[in-house]
Parts: C-alpha cells; structure tokens; sequence
C-alpha cells in the first residue's frame, strides 16, 4: 500500500438501525483518529463476512437531504437503505463519508440545486459556481478500510472513480458491484447526468421512459 498516514480507532459501540420500513438490524460504529482531512467519518460493520470472502464495502458520501429528509431529487436514501441490508446479509462495512454535494458542502449544494431549476445539469451548476464537478478524495476512507484490517473488498457502486481511487490508494478492490437503480420524477435527469459525464454504470435505457418533472419549459 502507499505510505498513508496511520488511522487508528478512536470508539467502537453497538447501534440498533431501525428504518422507516421496518427493516433493523444491529451495527458496530467506528471512530478513529488521525484521519487525513479531519472530518467526523464513520465505519458502520454489518454482518459477518464467510471465512475467505472479500467483504462487501460501500462508499457513502452524506447527503442531509436524501438520507434524512427523504429528497426525491437524488438517489441517496434509497441507495443508504439498500446498502445497509445488503451488507448486512454477507458482512462488510458502509463507509459514512462527512461529504456532502460530492464535497462541496450542503449550502454549496442547494445553490446548484437552484440552478439545476433553471436548466442545468448537477455538473453544469457546479461548474456554474466555481466548484468541481466531483471534490471528493478517498484517501481517509482508505485510512479507516486499513485501520478495520480490510485490505481486499468487494466495492458497492456505481461509481468507477471510487474504484480507481481506492485502488491507487492501495486498496485491492476485487469487484465492482452495482446498486439498484432508484429513478423518481425528479431525479431522472440527475441520474442521466451521472451516466454522460461520468460514467456511472446505470442502465441508461432504464432511464428514458420515466418523464422529468425537473425539466424547465423552453420561454
């Protein structure tokens, strides 16, 4: 692995999820210290991996309005709910990343968002503001994966850049696994966007017949 700073845990406790569903299940909390860009990440360990078995580990960048208050304009909570359980059922870890906005911060955010309402993309209005399309590094969640002893894994994404980066950073990421594809009418555009220009691996035919409620009527 290339010479990273060391992260060590900080506190481990026992969490009972309960989602709004019904579906619970018990998981263990981790802290650490040193991480590398100083931010409050979490490690939530599900289940127990089969002796031999690469564990199943998601990335997920926080996001308050899809995770907490249930927005349909992304496909964060429904990604969330499906991780948890997912990993749960073969064991692994859900990374909680303090990254909100792909790391331009909730205000940042909800600025685009007001120019996603008046025609662009979520690339373009990040642009539009000054910001990156993607400003996330995973350098501190290669930091929590080797504090927990995870140096191989099976990855939860749709996302090759969490892929690429995770393995430059050390980390044998064996296979790549696709989420489910969680389309309402207002993240469809969203979603498409992900796919053009940044090549998430969604099933774009799967996309085209949901109609957008985000589209802004020609004047």
């Amino acid at each position: 692995m290339p010479d990273l700073p060391a992260a060590t845990p900080r506190a481990r406790v026992r969490v009972p999820l309960r989602f709004h569903d019904g579906y619970s299940v018990d998981a263990e909390l981790v802290t650490f210290h040193g991480l590398a860009d100083g931010q409050e990440h979490v490690a939530v360990v599900l289940g127990d991996p089969e002796p031999g078995a690469a564990p199943l580990v998601r990335l997920h960048s926080e996001c308050l309005t899809g995770d907490v208050f249930g927005s349909a304009r992304c496909d964060c909570g429904p990604q969330l709910r499906e991780a948890v359980e997912r990993i749960a059922g073969r064991g692994g870890v859900l990374l909680y990343l303090r990254q909100e906005g792909r790391g331009i911060g909730l205000y940042n955010k909800l600025d685009a968002y007001a120019l996603q309402d008046q025609g662009l993309d979520t690339y373009a209005a990040n642009a539009a503001l000054g910001l990156p399309e993607d400003a996330r590094d995973y350098t501190a969640a290669a930091q929590m994966l080797r504090a927990l002893g995870v140096d191989a894994l099976d990855l939860l994404s749709n996302n090759p850049d969490k892929a690429r980066q995770l393995r430059e950073l050390g980390v044998d990421v064996r296979d790549r696994v696709a989420t489910g594809v969680f389309t309402t009418a207002h993240n469809v555009r969203y979603l498409r966007a992900k796919v053009l220009q940044t090549q998430h691996t969604l099933p774009l035919a799967d996309l085209t017949d949901v109609p957008d409620l985000t589209e802004v009527p020609a004047s």
